[in-house]
């Protein structure tokens, strides 16, 4: 997947994907990180939208997962809340 600002829900797995600036990887947020970030359950659209809102922190979040990781450039990864929380306190 080329680098794209757009994330796609998978129905497959539950969640939000998007590739994180300047990695070649696939970052997943699954629905129940969302449903503690916004604290309800979600439908994949909020979760999409919220994204949107906050895509600064998510892809912070994804790169400081990726830099503690110390992973390969390639690498799929999923965040949790509580790394995007992190980023949105910041």
């Amino acid at each position: 997947m080329p680098y794209s600002k757009t994330p796609i829900w998978r129905d497959d797995i539950d969640a939000l994907a998007f590739q994180p600036a300047d990695h070649a990887g696939l970052c997943m947020v699954h629905r129940r990180a969302f449903r503690t970030l916004l604290r309800t359950v979600p439908s994949p659209q909020e979760c999409v939208d919220f994204y949107h809102t906050h895509s600064d922190a998510f892809q912070a979040a994804a790169r400081a997962k990726v830099v503690r990781a110390d992973g390969t450039d390639t690498a799929n990864f999923h965040l949790t809340s509580r790394d995007v929380i992190r980023q949105l306190k910041k």
